[in-house]
């Protein structure tokens, strides 16, 4: 099929602006009595529960929710402090479990709900929405102005909200976030049925349900930022051994990493090696009052990556799960390089047709496995089988899989 997203218009009138809840700023919630009061009220509510979460990334190492927002039709807006009424959130869990929660950017807030014991019954994810819409903007903001016509107050996202007592002026920006939620929600939904793409959204939500909590990565010390100017096994176990002695700081401390050590500085003293500690606070950030506190921590890590057998020292590069960066497939297998191009022109194709971006379609790396692994003998069998297995929709592999076969599926040779 072919869908198309809706056009911009030049002349779309000034946005009004979102100034403050309709109703107020409601005080947060912070005791086990206010939670039942705040169940009650939203249980007398109907339709979908607008849904937000504020956390503190770059300032805790957690990614606990320092504070909900809920607003439902005919209840209003509930703002409440998870933090100590952790134990005592059974009676909303009652209320909102079951219901169609709608969110933005859902699978940011779902894991720390989720450690409340809060999980919907369904979702509506108004980002992805916008994704499926073929929207060019999909932050909350750009689809609010678009959809509805208004501005929402900017400012307060990156704050750091395990600050006590919150400002007024963020929980006014909280609240706001939730405001009209589900009226944004109704707004996409006809939107997505006026694109004849209500099913693709349906299948893609519940996928985000299903997905659970993301897995751990291994050897996250590798994503230090700098780390690829270190080509030495031994100094990289340098940077591993004051990687894991940081992590180990800030989960206790419940600091962002980079708050206990910038990692400019953990590249710095795995590449100085300093052996004393004047050495060691000789180098940027370490000579600094907080630091010079923790010299002994950081002098001990580096002595553990000096004493390591070689056996023991990280590979420069880990072996690689799957097919090598695509930068490399020329040299590696010309043919594979070829059979990508084809694909990601046939998949570009496809993407502007359906108003879709190619990364929604199909996930890149599912791609580019399909792409490398391939062999003569795949047909659309075979497309269909993996891609199933790799966890692609219905309404993806529908459209992709003819795509993929007709881009990779040699042309006949017939004899003259």
């Amino acid at each position: 099929m072919s869908a198309t997203s809706s056009d911009d218009s030049s002349d779309t009138p000034n946005p009004v602006p979102l100034l403050a809840p309709a109703d107020g700023v409601p005080d947060v919630v912070t005791t086990a009595d206010g939670v039942r009061a705040a169940a009650e009220l939203l249980a007398g509510g109907d339709g979908p529960l607008a849904v937000d979460a504020e956390r503190a990334s770059g300032f805790r190492y957690s990614q606990r929710a320092y504070l909900l927002q809920f607003r439902r039709r005919g209840a209003g807006t509930v703002l409440l402090d998870p933090i100590p009424v952790a134990d005592a959130l059974a009676p909303l869990a009652e209320v909102v479990n079951p219901l169609e929660w709608v969110l933005h950017s859902a699978d940011q807030d779902l894991p720390g709900l989720a450690e409340l014991g809060l999980v919907p019954a369904s979702l509506y994810d108004t980002e992805l929405a916008g994704r499926l819409a073929g929207f060019e903007r999909v932050g909350l903001g750009a689809i609010v102005e678009r959809m509805l016509g208004l501005s929402l107050q900017k400012g307060h996202g990156a704050a750091d909200w395990s600050t006590r007592p919150l400002p007024e002026t963020w929980l006014n920006y909280a609240a706001l976030d939730v405001e009209v939620l589900v009226e944004l929600r109704d707004a996409m939904a006809a939107e997505l049925e006026r694109q004849g793409k209500t099913e693709w959204a349906r299948q893609e939500f519940e996928h985000i349900l299903t997905l659970g909590p993301p897995k751990p990565k291994g050897d996250r010390w590798r994503k230090t930022s700098g780390i690829h100017s270190v080509k030495s096994p031994r100094v990289l176990a340098a940077v591993r051994e004051l990687w894991q002695t940081r992590d180990g700081v800030a989960h206790r401390r419940d600091l962002a990493a980079g708050r206990v050590l910038p990692d400019s500085a953990i590249i710095a003293a795995a590449t100085a090696d300093p052996k004393t500690e004047s050495e060691l606070r000789a180098l940027p950030v370490f000579g600094g009052p907080r630091q010079r506190r923790s010299t002994r921590l950081w002098l001990s890590a580096l002595e553990r990556a000096r004493s390591l057998d070689a056996r023991d020292l990280p590979p420069k590069t880990l072996p690689f799960d799957g097919p090598p960066p695509p930068s490399r497939w020329a040299r590696k297998d010309p043919d594979a390089a070829d059979r990508l191009s084809a694909v990601r022109a046939a998949m570009s194709e496809l993407s502007e047709n359906v108003s879709v971006p190619v990364e929604n379609l199909l996930m890149p790396d599912q791609l580019r496995r399909l792409v490398w692994d391939w062999q003569p003998s795949d047909d659309a069998a075979s497309f269909e089988s993996r891609l199933t297995e790799a966890g692609a929709r219905p309404w993806q592999r529908e459209l992709v899989v003819p795509v993929l076969v007709e881009a990779l599926t040699p042309p006949q040779v017939t004899d003259r």
